[in-house]
């Protein structure tokens, strides 16, 4: 292909753009920009902000393919976007998210194509990153919310599993950013917004590693039936709960291995290139 692939990952708050290389089960990312976004304001603004993200990424290149990774629901095919009540994105709510940039950036729109996030962030790791060699594997992200994909053979989905049965609830009250705040409250008393705070603030270490094992056993009894009912032979993990994954993976680990069935546990190593490129790997692998 010689018309430069942009990738790009698209967030409720955020948006990254970059010009992606492949070649061979390898990838180098190039004019890396990233911006805040507000959008929960109204679409012309939406579309042009991102706009401007992805044209400082392409830089001099007017005529370019775009992959783009974005949340859900979503019609990706169509490339109209299905958020709604969710205050973020709500002025695009059955707009055609690919006609307007296309308008915007003065491209076909046919050199647009949209994925799921969680999908593109397995599918870069699976070509270039730390889900290589495996033809079964799910892809977790830890964050603010769930996100999950699962891979068979080259057919990458999304996993769909936040909603999942899990503990009288759903995975995602379990294993996102709000069950560290509410659990380090409830159990301590302490006031943390997010899990960064665990380390900057001035928190006994025996609490901090009560709260991080507990989470990791919590993850090793969501993953363990999906590991065996799919035969996965690893897990891809990513978001920014993975950064600190030293604290609570060797529970997880553990759980599994106790359950007899100790498959890897990848932490990501492309971080926020993965999507990108995976949102760019559907020009090259249909």
């Amino acid at each position: 292909m010689n018309k430069p692939l942009i990738g790009v990952d698209i967030g409720g708050s955020h948006i990254s753009a970059a010009q992606v290389a492949l070649d061979d089960y390898s990838a180098s990312i190039h004019q890396f920009f990233e911006a805040d976004v507000n959008t929960y304001g109204e679409k012309g603004k939406i579309i042009s902000s991102w706009s401007e993200v992805i044209k400082q990424a392409a830089g001099s290149n007017n005529d370019f393919y775009l992959g783009i990774a974005m949340p859900g629901p979503f019609d990706y095919d169509k490339g109209i976007s299905l958020i709604k009540d969710q205050g973020k994105m709500a002025t695009l709510y059955k707009q055609s998210v690919k006609d307007l940039l296309a308008k915007e950036l003065g491209i076909i729109k046919d050199r647009i194509l949209f994925s799921n996030d969680a999908e593109a962030f397995l599918k870069g790791e699976s070509y270039a990153g730390a889900g290589r060699g495996y033809d079964n594997s799910i892809g977790i992200t830890l964050g603010t919310g769930l996100g999950s994909s699962i891979k068979i053979n080259e057919v990458v989905k999304d996993g769909k599993l936040w909603t999942a049965p899990f503990r009288g609830g759903i995975a995602e009250d379990f294993l996102g950013t709000s069950w560290f705040v509410s659990y380090a409250k409830d159990q301590y008393g302490l006031q943390i917004n997010g899990v960064k705070d665990l380390f900057t603030q001035k928190i006994d270490s025996g609490i901090v590693e009560n709260i991080f094992s507990t989470f990791g056993r919590s993850l090793g009894e969501f993953l363990f039936p999906y590991l065996i009912r799919l035969k996965s032979e690893a897990v891809v993990l990513g978001g920014k709960i993975s950064l600190a994954s030293e604290f609570y993976l060797p529970t997880t680990f553990q759980y599994l291995e106790t359950m007899g069935y100790p498959v890897p546990i990848k932490v990501s190593e492309l971080g926020e290139k993965s999507a990108l490129i995976g949102a760019c790997l559907p020009f090259i692998k249909p």
